[in-house]
């Protein structure tokens, strides 16, 4: 997945920005997405834990800001040597845009470390999704 190296250098770049002051645990993300544009996004912390938000997050709602829904891959840089993937929300939001995007996952050396290549669907199988009813399915 060779295509994805400069995803993977820019989400370890944004990761030096990350407002982690109570874990000292920074995360970045880099969105690519469908129209080529990458969106950048780091974890930002706050001392009512609940209000903190995750890099990848952040990197989605940029995107949605900006007005693009439709993504291709996703690439996590943590502290640490070994990748951290996604948590449970992130995973959740990542579904809603794209079950097949790619998600590269990589620790503080990036690319010099372990990669971990997969999709959102391999991290969240059977994911809920809001399945409305048509008129259609109904008769």
């Amino acid at each position: 997945m060779e295509k994805y190296n400069d995803l993977a250098a820019a989400a370890c770049k944004v990761r030096l920005n990350s407002h982690s002051p109570y874990s000292g645990f920074r995360v970045g993300a880099a969105l690519l997405g469908k129209s080529g544009t990458v969106y950048l996004g780091t974890n930002v912390e706050n001392a009512s834990f609940g209000l903190s938000i995750c890099a990848e997050r952040t990197a989605v709602f940029r995107a949605v800001a900006d007005g693009e829904t439709e993504f291709q891959a996703i690439a996590i840089c943590a502290d640490g040597k070994q990748p951290t993937p996604p948590c449970g929300a992130c995973r959740q939001v990542l579904v809603e845009f794209g079950p097949q995007m790619i998600v590269l996952t990589v620790g503080e050396e990036g690319l010099d470390g372990p990669v971990i290549h997969s999709t959102v669907s391999d991290l969240l199988p059977e994911a809920f999704r809001n399945f409305q009813q048509t008129e259609d399915s109904t008769q």
